[in-house]
């Protein structure tokens, strides 16, 4: 059992590091480029399926690592592994919560002024770039844990 739990948590955390890491080299980039009118009428045209698409990823990568952390420290399996990146999971869960869920909110109300827009989308961009390396971290942890 804690083989396949295990397998699913490495496979549901790569791949939301993948999602993260396209991201933050595709669309963020992009982002920072465009006029503040263009960003606003991007955002709120593809903010919400932007959404749609990371909460599972989100979910199912905190879920899982959560589940393969309870099941090692319920079995004899090794545990550091597990624990971390599950703790790692919950952080980047966190993060979203402390600042991406009310910063995007600004983005789709445009609440933001387009001269503050650059700075916001550079703060923005460091957080991404900060949860994108914590998501990495808890994925080769959990590779390590299977090893």
């Amino acid at each position: 059992m804690f083989e396949l739990v295990h397998i699913l948590s490495t496979f549901s955390i790569g791949l939301f590091a993948g999602a993260l890491l396209t991201e933050g080299c595709i669309l963020v980039p992009y982002w920072r480029r465009m006029d503040a009118s263009d960003f606003f009428r991007l955002h709120g045209n593809m903010g919400f399926d932007l959404f749609r698409y990371f909460a599972p990823l989100t979910v199912l990568a905190v879920t899982m690592s959560i589940l393969s952390a309870g099941i090692s420290l319920a079995s004899d399996a090794p545990v550091i592994w597990p624990l971390v990146a599950a703790g790692l999971c919950v952080v980047v869960l966190s993060i979203f919560f402390l600042y991406f869920k009310k910063t995007n909110d600004k983005f789709a109300k445009h609440i933001i002024q387009d001269s503050q827009l650059p700075a916001e989308l550079s703060r923005w961009a460091m957080w991404h770039w900060f949860r994108t390396v914590l998501v990495m971290i808890a994925f080769a942890a959990s590779i390590t844990a299977a090893i």
